[in-house]
């Protein structure tokens, strides 16, 4: 998966039900995904929230890419809404304590900084999975897409590859199963919680997770997913 920042549950679960677990950070980054913004809950509604990355050429992949010289101050005002949005959700305090042991990193690439905060969240959460960056692996970089994708299973030893269930329209099984790897398409299953007396607002931002459950019942909704 593409490293993305404060991804919903479905991306912890992903990360939990795995061995290993590949930040695929050499692929060029695109405008208008998940990797620098998500959305917490504001005012009862959903808001979404951006940390900015630096103007570059539109080549360059994702571990090429840097926040901007503002990264300071929009992480100090990510963590003013948070307060602003949170500050009376019961667990708060500690995860107040966890965001600023995240933000505050002396690291603007992009794909490291968030890599970062991701095994922060999981250390939280005793998700023990072992991360690899697709950019330190030893695989055939001329190779796209789904042969791209079944040079980093091959890379790693594995025997079961699982994507996202997005993934049903880009991969086969049957060609994954001819180099001897099995094939499953993930999808997060919908858990509903107290978010104050609001009406529930669904796949937010991991940090309203963390915000209204504690860590058993996070533990809990990290098996609640279908496999295809």
């Amino acid at each position: 998966m593409q490293p993305y920042l404060f991804p919903y549950i479905g991306y912890f679960q992903l990360i939990n039900m795995a061995d290993k677990f590949v930040i695929h950070d050499d692929v060029q980054y695109i405008k208008g995904g998940w990797i620098n913004r998500n959305r917490i809950l504001l005012n009862r509604e959903p808001y979404l929230f951006t940390l900015s990355i630096k103007n570059d050429s539109a080549f360059l992949n994702i571990n090429q890419r840097f926040f901007t010289e503002n990264f300071d101050k929009e992480r100090k005002k990510l963590l003013n809404i948070v307060e602003l949005s949170y500050k009376k959700a019961p667990y708060y305090s500690n995860i107040k304590k966890l965001l600023n042991c995240i933000l505050y990193v002396n690291e603007i690439n992009i794909s490291q900084m968030i890599t970062h905060s991701l095994k922060l969240i999981c250390d939280y959460l005793d998700i023990g999975t072992e991360f690899y960056f697709s950019s330190k692996l030893n695989k055939d970089n001329t190779l796209k897409g789904e042969q791209r994708v079944i040079s980093i299973n091959t890379c790693l030893g594995s025997d079961h590859y699982i994507n996202s269930i997005g993934g049903e329209k880009l991969y086969s099984k049957e060609v994954f199963q001819k180099n001897n790897i099995k094939l499953s398409f993930f999808q997060s299953r919908l858990v509903e919680y107290n978010q104050f007396d609001n009406n529930f607002v669904p796949w937010l931002s991991i940090i309203d997770v963390l915000m209204f459950n504690d860590k058993e019942k996070i533990q809990k909704m990290l098996n609640e997913y279908d496999l295809i």
